[in-house]
Parts: structure tokens; sequence; C-alpha cells
């Protein structure tokens, strides 16, 4: 498939979504068949998709009503001694890749330089595959509701970051201060709400200079560069909510954000992938905070 026909697919759906008020990366946690713990896409070998490719795994076993976490080529079915189902059909993924490319500067000299591509390829959910030990059919159990009472471990997870988290009047990230605001704990109707919330605040909070110096152009309130940051930390969020067990910020928090967000990725049709890129970088960095 063309590289610019991977971007055009995966961005007139959440456009399709977005017209109609859902936001694709939020599938999962709506759909009855993943009412489950919903975590991160696994390949065969149990790494994680990451990126883009989460954002198009969910939606596909989302909408499919795929229960499985794990997804393989048809070559890696057959080794592992099982089978693709007779009219199954796949689902496209990406790979992001560089080739060299030799280029005659004024003087006559040749330079050289990475030039980066996306190579497409198909995988199948393991739901749609015979033949298969249980370890791949396995759903995941139902989160538990930690009701009122701080999760110690999680709580833990974001002490380590050695984010600057004071308690105030609403929830926000402050550059200029580089501090986070969160509003009491028992002011959220649930615990998971409040992990929730602190998962996009700590998201904005990897962008600082210090940090992974993400700027996306936010001149004022408002504006392209400010709903482009909120898509990130939108994206962050719910990538650190799978990998920490927990639903992200309720989606009826995103509604004022949609219109700009429609108008965003219609003007830039490739945006979708480079606020995957964004948000799987701070979600890492995150990770490398925590002590072994």
């Amino acid at each position: 498939m063309p590289q610019h026909d991977v971007y055009a697919r995966l961005t007139a759906k959440i456009l399709a979504d977005l017209e109609k008020g859902e936001l694709t990366w939020r599938k999962p946690w709506n759909a009855d068949h993943l009412a489950g713990q919903v975590m991160r896409p696994l390949r065969w070998n149990d790494i994680p998709y990451s990126g883009v490719n989460t954002l198009m795994l969910w939606a596909t076993a989302a909408e499919q009503g795929y229960g499985s976490r794990y997804w393989m080529t048809f070559k890696q079915a057959i080794d592992l001694k099982a089978n693709v189902r007779k009219g199954e059909k796949g689902t496209q993924v990406v790979y992001a890749d560089t080739f060299t490319r030799e280029e005659e500067g004024r003087n006559g000299e040749l330079n050289t330089r990475q030039v980066p591509f996306l190579k497409t390829y198909t995988v199948f959910n393991a739901s749609q595959i015979e033949g298969l030990s249980d370890a791949f059919y396995q759903i995941p159990e139902p989160a538990t509701n930690t009701g009122e009472q701080r999760n110690h471990q999680l709580e833990m997870f974001f002490a380590q970051t050695k984010a600057d988290i004071y308690t105030g009047a609403k929830a926000s990230y402050k550059q200029s201060t580089d501090r986070i605001q969160m509003p009491p704990f028992e002011s959220f109707d649930s615990a998971a709400n409040y992990y929730a919330v602190l998962a996009h605040e700590i998201t904005h909070w990897t962008k600082h200079p210090k940090r992974l110096d993400r700027d996306l152009g936010r001149k004022q309130y408002g504006d392209a560069g400010y709903a482009k940051e909120e898509l990130v930390a939108e994206l962050g969020a719910c990538f650190l909510a799978a990998d920490l067990g927990l639903e992200p910020m309720p989606e009826n928090k995103h509604a004022a954000y949609m219109q700009t967000w429609l108008q965003v990725l219609k003007d830039d049709k490739r945006f979708i992938f480079s606020a995957a890129s964004h948000a799987q970088k701070a979600v890492e960095f995150i990770h490398t905070l925590q002590c072994p």
C-alpha cells in the first residue's frame, strides 16, 4: 500500500468517528466484548505494539469483536502450528524505517541522508486463528474497582516521576512553573478517574524543554497548537491507562476539543501519526523514570 494511502486511511477513519462524536482510540473501553481490563495489543511474542499501531488495532478489535490481545502475521501463525480461518480479513499495521539516499551537492560532492518511510504488513487477531495455545485466547479479567481508596501501586508510579504535583481547584499543567495542579482526591467520583486525569496531566508534563521539549506551535489558548498538544495528551493518557490497567479520563471531558481536532486532522492528514508518536515517546519517558 502506498505510504500516502496509509496516512489517508487511518485519518479518514478517525475523522469519520469524530464527525459522529466518537473517539476512535476510546472504543476498546466502550465495547461490551472488552469490558474487562484494556491493555496494549501484543505481538505473538508478547512484545506490545506502539504508537499509531495501538490505535489501529484497538479500533479494529472493538469493531470486529475480537477479544484477544494477540496479533500475528499469516506466517507467524503457521510457525506456531496454527492457521488463519478461511475468509478472515487481516488488519494492516505500519512499520517505520529509513533508507539512505545519495545526493550531489552544489560543488559536486556526494552527500547522504536518511529518508523516512512507512512499510505496511498484515496481521490477524488470535480470534481469527485456529490451533493456537490457550494463552492466546485468554480474555483479560475485569478491572477491580478501587472505590475511594488510593491505590498504593499507582501512587508510587506517579511519585517516582518526581513531578511537582500539588492540590488545587482544577486539573492542569503549567509549563512556566513546571507544576501539575490536581483537585483533591476526594472530589473525584472514583479513584480510577483521579489517576486517569493525572495520567493526562503527566503526559503534558513531559513536553517541558528539560524533558522531551515538545513544541506543537501553541501561541494562545484554544488555537491549533493547543489542540494538537491536547490530542497528544489524550493519546498518551490512553496508552498509559492501558499500561496501568485503568480506564482513561471520561470521554465527555474532551467534547470541547472534538471540533478543533477535526480541523487539525483535516488540515494535516499525517498529524494523527505524529500525535501517536509523540504520545508513545511521552509514555516511554514516564516509564523510564520508574525505579527497577
